[in-house]
């Protein structure tokens, strides 16, 4: 299959939309992004890769990495960490506060940001030094070790982050995060500042394509 003709011909037929799109602006620094940037990434089993456009320059990965957070709490925990999210669809968006106080403080699934929070409670709790422990291992899931946080990214968030702290402080009120909310937060702006290229992104999903193992 011709991958790069494939992503070529996407390309080409999104192009005259000219970006109808919009990008965040709810966290101002995100706001400052491109909205023209492009890019597409694709490692195969066989070990065979496709790239095309922006696809080896970093961005903020967001929520992307409630994905590798999930994994890491089930090695520390396992399936333990199901006592407190569940793992429904939520019906609702990502951060509402109406299911969370409804279902006493049990989030539907850790991909919303309630559930978000009850696994960075939960990291934050397991590892002697969260930043780094979460950073170390999205670091060995891609193979390189240049992957850093964004700062600037985490600071702009915790600056507009009030749904979140009220997110965070109702399930403190039910009991289900343990630390203080504000370092419970603080990790979680760090982890969704996480900075990654599509092809960085791609070798981090690689293991969970592969059985949970990296290819030889």
């Amino acid at each position: 299959m011709d991958y790069h003709q494939i992503f070529s011909e996407i390309h080409q037929e999104l192009e005259p939309e000219k970006a109808p799109g919009q990008v965040a602006s709810y966290i101002p620094e995100l706001a400052k992004v491109d909205p023209t940037k492009y890019g597409v990434f694709l490692k195969t089993l066989e070990d065979s890769c496709f790239a095309l456009g922006d696809a080896r320059e970093a961005f903020s990965a967001q929520s992307i990495t409630k994905v590798f957070s999930l994994a890491l709490a089930m090695q520390l925990q396992g399936d333990s960490i199901f006592d407190r999210v569940d793992v429904e669809p939520s019906g609702t968006s990502f951060n509402s506060l109406v299911l969370l106080e409804y279902e006493d403080g049990i989030p539907r699934n850790p991909f919303i940001n309630s559930g978000a929070l009850v696994i960075a409670d939960i990291l934050v709790s397991n590892l002697q030094n969260p930043k780094e422990g979460f950073l170390q291992f999205v670091r060995e899931l891609t193979q390189d070790p240049h992957i850093e946080y964004s700062k600037a990214i985490a600071q702009s968030e915790a600056q507009e982050g009030f749904r979140n702290r009220a997110l965070a402080n109702m399930l403190r009120s039910f009991g289900n995060i343990v630390n203080p909310v504000e370092e419970v937060l603080d990790f979680y702006y760090y982890q969704c500042s996480l900075l990654m290229s599509c092809q960085q992104l791609a070798e981090a999903f690689l293991p969970y394509a592969n059985a949970g193992k990296t290819l030889e």
